[in-house]
């Protein structure tokens, strides 16, 4: 076809497989460096650091408390906002999960707009490879979508956020991307999703014993975060009435919440490790865990720091996100 017949979306996608540019990899990459780099500098050198860095970078129950910079306070939006990318995250991931499902089922390759999106997104036609098989691919889809099933739930339907508490836009940007990408990186190696590639027949006498093993973490690791995030939501509410009482951070007892000051953190990390590790030949899966995994770990120093700095019997034998080591 003419360079010219073949209209913009060819042009780029003959950029992208030409030059072998996939812009998943590009986005966790990304992710990855900007929390590296300025995590780093909010644990070393924060004292140092313009109010307007520290502002951004800061929400929750750790936000910045000095003057604020009128900018960046133009550019926060209410914490309560967290909702909408799980909204956004329930609908994709089950569309995702439908589309594997039915590709399996019927044994055929994925729609060509499917196959064309992917192409776009993972590297360019020339260059996406099937790296992983359609059982491996149905138990990780299903982790993630019952993670964001039941994360919906709880921002939409328990959690108790501050009418007062604010996060920076770019948070809330990264949590639409965050989700949006990690969801089409189940599909973009995926055997029936890459051109001229057959899906698998699903069977449960195919799961191996490391998918069972994963699945069983996976599902103790969901249940537990659950449990914590529900030990936050209670200490806002009258144990009585139930009603709401107070919108302050208080200091969490119970659970995993004796060990560590952020168990839904670390069990984050725990579930991600999961279907990372299943995931293991696909390069962004690597980098989507350590993303998730940096950003939890900076997240929960902050966190254990803003506990030990308010609450004087803090417990000393408590660490920040990992039980016993840090």
């Amino acid at each position: 076809m003419a360079p010219d017949n073949i209209g913009a979306l060819g042009v780029l996608e003959n950029f992208l497989d030409r030059y072998k540019i996939n812009l998943l990899q590009m986005m966790f990459g990304t992710f990855i460096a900007t929390i590296v780099f300025f995590g780093g500098l909010m644990t070393f050198v924060e004292k140092y650091l313009p109010n307007s860095i520290r502002q951004s970078f800061r929400y929750g129950k750790h936000s910045f408390k000095g003057e604020t910079d009128p900018l960046v306070a133009w550019l926060e939006v209410p914490k309560s906002w967290f909702k909408h990318f799980y909204i956004f995250a329930l609908f994709w991931s089950w569309l995702c999960f439908y589309l594997l499902i039915m590709t399996v089922r019927e044994q055929k390759e994925a729609p060509e707009y499917v196959l064309r999106f992917l192409d776009i997104m993972g590297g360019g036609r020339s260059h996406r490879k099937v790296e992983i098989d359609s059982t491996t691919a149905c138990v990780g889809t299903l982790m993630l979508t019952f993670q964001c099933t039941r994360r919906f739930y709880e921002t939409n339907f328990m959690q108790i956020f501050s009418t007062k508490s604010k996060i920076n836009l770019s948070h809330y940007a990264v949590g639409y991307v965050h989700y949006f990408g990690a969801v089409i990186a189940l599909l973009s190696n995926t055997s029936g999703f890459v051109r001229g590639s057959q899906p698998m027949e699903f069977s449960l006498d195919k799961l191996t014993g490391q998918q069972i093993l994963y699945l069983v973490v996976f599902f103790i690791a969901w249940q537990q975060q659950y449990a914590s995030n529900m030990i936050l939501v209670n200490l806002r509410k009258d144990p009585q009435t139930g009603n709401i009482r107070t919108e302050k951070h208080l200091l969490p007892k119970g659970g995993l919440f004796n060990l560590i000051s952020s168990p839904h953190m670390f069990l984050e990390v725990v579930m991600y490790f999961c279907i990372a590790d299943l995931y293991m030949p696909v390069r962004i899966w690597r980098l989507i865990f350590l993303w998730v995994a940096s950003n939890q770990t900076i997240n929960a120093l902050l966190t254990h720091k803003w506990y030990k700095e308010t609450f004087r019997e803090y417990p000393k034998n408590r660490r920040a996100i990992i039980p016993f080591l840090l």
